[in-house]
């Protein structure tokens, strides 16, 4: 079983900057990342794996968002830069058990607004 707590949610103008934590107890073998705008499906953002530290990134995100872990305290943290208006969503940490299986696991979720 892995439990996952986000924080560092909030409220950020145009091209700021938040981070994300996602403290994680119990084994996985990767950390994702999902957000959901109002009315909009949830969609991938980045994910990490715990051993290799090999990162993907969605299109939308890639060049500002950055992802990372750190193994010590079972945390992986999203850098969000030059954030828009489109990148406000509920963001999500997500846990995948296994190296080819999906998300089993999932947080409470943050709130980040971007306002214009």
């Amino acid at each position: 079983q892995v439990q996952l707590v986000e924080s560092g949610g909030g409220l950020v103008q145009a091209g700021g900057s938040l981070r994300l934590s996602c403290a994680a107890s119990g084994r996985s073998f990767r950390i994702g990342w999902f957000r959901q705008a109002p009315g909009e499906e949830r969609e991938f953002v980045a994910a990490i794996s715990w051993t290799a530290g090999r990162t993907s990134y969605a299109n939308s995100v890639r060049g500002r968002f950055t992802i990372s872990r750190d193994n010590a305290k079972s945390t992986a943290y999203l850098q969000m830069n030059s954030l828009k208006p489109e990148d406000t969503a509920v963001y999500y940490c997500s846990a995948a058990g296994a190296a080819y299986g999906g998300y089993d696991y999932w947080g409470q979720g943050t709130q980040v607004t971007v306002s214009s």
